[in-house]
């Protein structure tokens, strides 16, 4: 599968996955960039990577790892919803080159799948409760988004099995829902994304369930003012990498590393440039008023350094360090950036 994204070589030399079997480090809503996310070339911010990878290795104490549970089947969508080119094959499409612009009438359709995502992901974080499995919140979210008979653009992306992804504690993304119960304590990322009417909208948050520490809620809430101040940035004719700038600046006062997953263009191609960076970059280019694309920033209380489960998707921290993570489709305008997904 590839989304793989070669990053700036000065900033970014190496890959901090670890990949087993047939795994192929994406996401069928993240292009992932590949680099040692503590060798940022500065040694402000290798200090700040050690305090965090300290902070990640306490708090996994007590906390018991990850483990997969039993995929259920893949759910049926009826015959007359219209589906995404990808559907039928296990293909993964490449990134699209191409900056997706969007006149009156598409940005009228773009509101839409966006504001239906919306629904659906808070819709699914009423579910997030001790005992509930993430099979049980992807039966929900499939079924919402077939009655608005929309597709749930996820499904069959690449061979994903599953309508929504669920990243529960370490998982970075690609979180398959199975028969796992969450527990109290957990934390965990609903990432939802529609297609309806030709449109792809795109949107996750992280959840608490039950009751959920201090350090542990205070990843949660800088992780949304992370995606909040990159989506300040926003505005026709600013440059893409003021984003990361104000991403990093915001992370470098806690101590947490930025996972190395990116955001993207979308629209009617559910991953294409931009490519948006969460970390200080190199991106050329600048905004441009009718641009669509998420900014989808993820923390770690610890190391970014990962692998990939043999599902092909499932991506951990290899420290099983937290992660928390935030996303909205954003529509860059003439004096800033309307957030297509809010509710």
């Amino acid at each position: 599968m590839k989304l793989l994204v070669s990053p700036p070589p000065p900033l970014f030399p190496s890959s901090p996955c670890r990949r087993s079997g047939k795994a192929i480090l994406q996401k069928h809503f993240h292009a992932v960039a590949t680099r040692e996310s503590c060798k940022c070339g500065e040694a402000n911010r290798t200090a700040i990577c050690r305090v965090a990878e300290t902070h990640g290795s306490e708090q996994v104490k007590g906390r018991e790892p990850l483990r997969r549970g039993t995929v259920s089947p893949r759910l049926p969508v009826p015959e007359h919803i219209r589906r995404p080119p990808y559907d039928g094959t296990d293909h993964l499409p490449d990134v699209n080159p191409g900056r997706q612009m969007h006149d009156r009438e598409s940005i009228v359709h773009m509101r839409a799948a966006c504001e239906l995502a919306a629904r659906v992901l808070q819709y699914a974080g009423t579910m997030v409760k001790p005992s509930v499995t993430t099979d049980e919140i992807d039966r929900a979210v499939h079924q919402m988004i077939i009655d608005a008979g929309a597709y749930p653009s996820p499904l069959g992306y690449g061979g994903f099995p599953k309508s929504v992804c669920t990243s529960v504690n370490e998982c970075i993304c690609h979180g398959i829902p199975d028969s796992r119960a969450l527990r109290d304590g957990d934390i965990i990322n609903i990432d939802v994304t529609i297609y309806l009417n030709g449109y792809h909208g795109d949107t996750s948050r992280t959840y608490l369930c039950g009751e959920v520490d201090e350090p542990t809620k205070q990843l949660v809430k800088v992780t949304k003012e992370c995606m909040l101040r990159g989506i300040s940035a926003c505005k026709h004719g600013v440059s893409f990498k003021a984003i990361g700038e104000r991403i990093s600046e915001h992370v470098n006062k806690y101590g947490y590393s930025i996972d190395p997953f990116i955001g993207h263009g979308v629209g009617t191609i559910f991953h294409s440039e931009p490519i948006i960076w969460h970390t200080y970059d190199y991106e050329p280019g600048f905004m441009v008023a009718g641009q669509t694309f998420t900014i989808e920033p993820t923390l770690s209380m610890g190391s970014t350094r990962c692998e990939v489960w043999d599902d092909g998707w499932t991506a951990i921290t290899v420290d099983g360090s937290l992660n928390a993570q935030f996303e909205h489709t954003v529509l860059v305008t003439v004096n800033g950036a309307e957030i297509l997904t809010k509710c």
